[in-house]
């Protein structure tokens, strides 16, 4: 792993971690790892998207977080049944992993990354 790409899996594992447990007062190892891969990813698809506007940027990365949040949640809360989080009370939730509320905090959670050139 690259010394960038290694930074910003720490940034984003501790990060991510320190915001849900400012949140809600917890939070599990898995979503260190999964905040530590989602800004890897941003940092990728930042590049793929600096020409965009301002809003389409922020936009592209609160898809990818919603994606991951997506995928990682089938994984740990329907597969392995380690009810991490569930959305099932939200409205517009999918399968109780994600839901439109939480899609546009990602939007606000992936500008501080997503904006700068």
């Amino acid at each position: 792993m690259k010394k960038q790409t290694a930074g910003l899996f720490l940034l984003g594992a501790g990060g991510y971690s320190l915001l849900e447990i400012a949140w809600r007062g917890y939070t599990h190892w898995t979503m260190a790892l999964t905040g530590g891969a989602v800004l890897v990813g941003l940092g990728r698809l930042r590049g793929r998207v600096r020409d965009e506007k301002p809003l389409a940027r922020c936009l592209c990365g609160a898809a990818c977080i919603t994606a991951a949040e997506y995928v990682v949640g089938c994984t740990v809360n329907r597969v392995y049944h380690m009810n991490v989080w569930d959305y099932s009370r939200e409205r517009g939730n999918i399968q109780g992993q994600v839901c439109p509320k939480y899609a546009a905090l990602w939007t606000l959670l992936a500008a501080p990354f997503m904006l700068p050139k």
